[in-house]
């Protein structure tokens, strides 16, 4: 697949700068495969496309305040942000910033406890890092950091005249459900349900299971190989309970759906080998893309996503996995009525619900 295949047209306007009101605001394009439709409601509508027997598979990752802005002994400003823990207590980080190299001491104002020092260069912004004067580095983070919102937020906010991020964010751009911290961006198709749609699909006869996937910063980068496949994909680190790993078994089993509850869901189940044996961990760098090879994935609950995305490359897959000619081809279709009836995009924009299912509501 060419890489500027996965580009379509969508106007700035479109891209969502803020979250609607109540996570259950947003809208819900419901898209049959079987009967080669879509369907446009309210996300309130995704409960009646859910049936019992089916099991929701959710992200239970939680967020970490990954973004920084300190100060070098010289006064410079150096931006950052943290991507994940490495060994020996180190962390890697984005770093930019005018003349930076090893040995360069940063400072926090308002924290004067924190101090960070550059440990190694590692190439394209990233730098392995050396945490002084907190036990943790997320302790530390807790204290100097702030929301890791999208780069394409910040634009849409700043080129509005409004302040890059507010108190609102550290709660909205979160899961309700989010415990185990680690990401540095949201399971964004989970930012829409809260504790009672939860219990209302489980009244249905729904099973809800959860797998953690700390979703790394190459979530916002855009493909920038010529061909999709030379892409060098991020790796992200998962985890699955082995009653997580049962619930799907059985409801394989009985024939009944497995729903991911977003793309990071859908690749750590479709990663080799993580239904084998109890309770699992890993990291995968999966890459999915027209051809693949579905195994444990029925339905996809997704928000729209950006041009030249791997995550785009994801839904083309599925659309064919779920009996489409041309994934991509199809997906582009969707995604123009998405633009004409003017979804918002993105991480807290709307979201689509891609089945089989020809009896739609919504």
């Amino acid at each position: 697949m060419r890489t500027e295949d996965l580009d379509f047209p969508l106007p700035n306007s479109l891209i969502a700068a803020h979250p609607p009101k109540h996570r259950r605001d947003a809208r819900l394009l419901c898209v049959s495969m079987d009967s080669q439709s879509c369907h446009h409601g309210k996300f309130t509508d995704f409960l009646t496309q859910l049936q019992a027997g089916d099991l929701l598979v959710l992200n239970d990752t939680q967020v970490v305040p990954a973004r920084f802005l300190a100060k070098k002994e010289t006064g410079g400003h150096v931006e950052g942000l943290w991507l994940e823990e490495a060994e020996d207590g180190l962390a890697i980080c984005m770093l930019s910033g005018g003349r930076l190299r090893e040995g360069i001491e940063i400072f926090f104002e308002g924290a004067p406890s924190v101090k960070m020092i550059l440990h190694e260069k590692m190439g394209k912004g990233q730098w392995k890092m050396r945490l002084e004067g907190s036990p943790s580095w997320l302790e530390a983070l807790s204290l100097v950091g702030s929301t890791p919102l999208p780069p394409y937020i910040r634009t849409r906010r700043r080129e509005s005249g409004e302040v890059e991020e507010n108190e609102e964010d550290a709660q909205r751009y979160q899961t309700v459900w989010a415990r185990f911290p680690g990401a540095v961006a949201a399971p964004t198709a989970s930012l829409h349900l809260d504790e009672d749609f939860l219990q209302r699909a489980k009244e249905k006869g729904v099973g809800v299971a959860f797998v953690t996937l700390h979703v790394g910063s190459g979530t916002f980068l855009p493909v920038e190989t010529e061909d999709l496949s030379a892409h060098p994909m991020h790796r992200e680190k998962w985890k699955m309970s082995a009653e997580t790993v049962k619930a799907i078994q059985e409801t394989k089993i009985s024939d009944r759906r497995v729903i991911a509850a977003g793309t990071t869901v859908c690749r750590v189940l479709e990663t080799p080998g993580v239904l084998e044996g109890g309770e699992t961990s890993g990291e995968t760098d999966l890459l999915i893309m027209p051809g693949f090879s579905f195994q444990v994935v029925d339905a996809l609950l997704t928000n729209f996503h950006t041009p030249r995305s791997t995550l785009l490359a994801l839904v083309s897959a599925f659309a064919e996995h779920l009996g489409a000619t041309d994934g991509l081809s199809r997906v582009k279709e969707i995604y123009a009525e998405a633009v004409r009836e003017k979804y918002q995009f993105f991480s807290y924009g709307d979201a689509s619900f891609w089945s089989s299912s020809s009896s739609l509501t919504c």
